[in-house]
C-alpha cells in the first residue's frame, strides 16, 4: 500500500511570511469594502441633503427602489440576460478566432509579417466609429452586437497571443529540434505551455473589452440589454434607470473578471 504523504512543514520563517501575505490580503479586502461603503453612504447622503440633484445624479436608494420594482415586473434580469448572453458569445467568437489566428501566424513569419502593420492599423481604428458600419452591413439585430464586441477583442487577443509565442526562449525550440521535433512538436511542447499565462492575461483583457463593445452596440440598435435601458433611459429622463444599469455593469465586469481570475487559479493548480 502507498504511504499517505506527510504534509509539507515550513520553517518558522516560511510560515511567518505566509502569515503576513494573508494578512495583508485581508486588509486590502477589508480596505476596498470600506472605500466602497463609504462611497456609497457619501452619494445617499448628498443626495438627501440636496448637494446634488437626486433627479440628475438619482441615489443608492433610488436605485434600489428601481431594482426591486424591474424585479417584480421581471424586466431587470431580461436586460441581464441579453448583456451577458451577448458578451459570452462575443468572448469566446474573439477568444478563439483570435487565438488561432495568432497560431496561424506563428506558423507563417511570412504571413506574420505581412499581416502585422494591418493588424496595428485595425488596432488603431476606433471601434465606435466601426459600430455604425457593421449595423449597416449586418443589419438592425443581435448579430451587429456581437460582431462589434468581436471587432473590439479580436484584434487585441492577436496581438498579445502571438507576441506571447513569439517570446518564449530561443533555447528551448531548438532543443526540441535537436531532437528531430517539427513545428508541430514545437508548438505542444514549448510555444503552447510557455504562452498560458499570456493566453490568461489576453482573457482577462479580452472578457472587458466585450462587455465595452457590447454596450456600445446595445447604444445604436438593441431593443433589450443594459445598454439599451441606459440610453432609452436618458431619453425619457428615467435616470435611475441609467444608473441602476452602469451599476450592474460594473458588478456584472467585476464577476466576469473573476470568474477568469479562478479558471486561472484552477489551471495553475491542476498544473502543478
Amino acid at each position: 500500500m502507498k504511504e499517505k504523504s506527510k504534509p509539507k512543514a515550513y520553517s518558522p520563517a516560511h510560515q511567518q511570511y505566509i502569515q503576513k501575505t494573508k494578512q495583508r490580503k485581508r486588509l486590502i479586502w477589508i480596505t476596498q469594502w470600506i472605500v466602497c461603503i463609504f462611497f456609497f453612504l457619501l452619494w445617499e447622503i448628498a443626495a438627501q441633503r440636496k448637494w446634488v440633484d437626486p433627479f440628475i445624479f438619482s441615489s443608492p436608494s433610488r436605485v434600489l427602489k428601481t431594482v426591486q420594482e424591474m424585479f417584480k415586473n421581471h424586466t431587470l434580469f431580461l436586460h441581464i440576460g441579453v448583456t451577458l448572453w451577448e458578451t459570452i458569445i462575443g468572448f469566446s467568437l474573439g477568444t478563439l478566432l483570435g487565438t488561432g489566428i495568432a497560431i496561424l501566424l506563428w506558423s507563417s513569419p511570412f504571413l506574420s509579417d505581412v499581416s502585422e502593420p494591418y493588424l496595428v492599423i485595425l488596432n488603431s481604428l476606433p471601434k465606435t466609429a466601426l459600430a455604425p458600419i457593421l449595423i449597416v452591413w449586418i443589419g438592425n439585430n443581435m448579430s451587429s452586437i456581437i460582431v462589434t464586441a468581436l471587432s473590439i477583442s479580436i484584434i487585441v487577443t492577436i496581438l498579445t497571443v502571438l507576441n506571447g509565442f513569439l517570446e518564449v526562449e530561443e533555447e528551448k525550440i531548438k532543443l526540441i529540434q535537436t531532437f528531430g521535433g517539427t513545428k508541430k512538436h514545437i508548438f505542444s511542447k514549448v510555444i503552447l505551455p510557455a504562452s498560458i499565462p499570456t493566453i490568461i492575461n489576453a482573457l482577462k483583457v479580452n472578457v472587458g473589452l466585450c462587455l465595452v463593445g457590447v454596450i456600445i452596440g446595445e447604444f445604436l440598435v438593441s431593443k433589450a440589454g443594459l445598454g439599451y435601458l441606459i440610453v432609452y433611459g436618458s431619453q425619457i429622463f428615467k435616470l435611475d434607470w441609467v444608473m441602476m444599469s452602469i451599476l450592474i455593469l460594473g458588478i456584472m465586469a467585476a464577476l466576469l473578471y473573476q470568474s477568469i481570475v479562478w479558471i486561472e487559479k484552477k489551471f495553475l493548480k491542476w498544473r502543478e
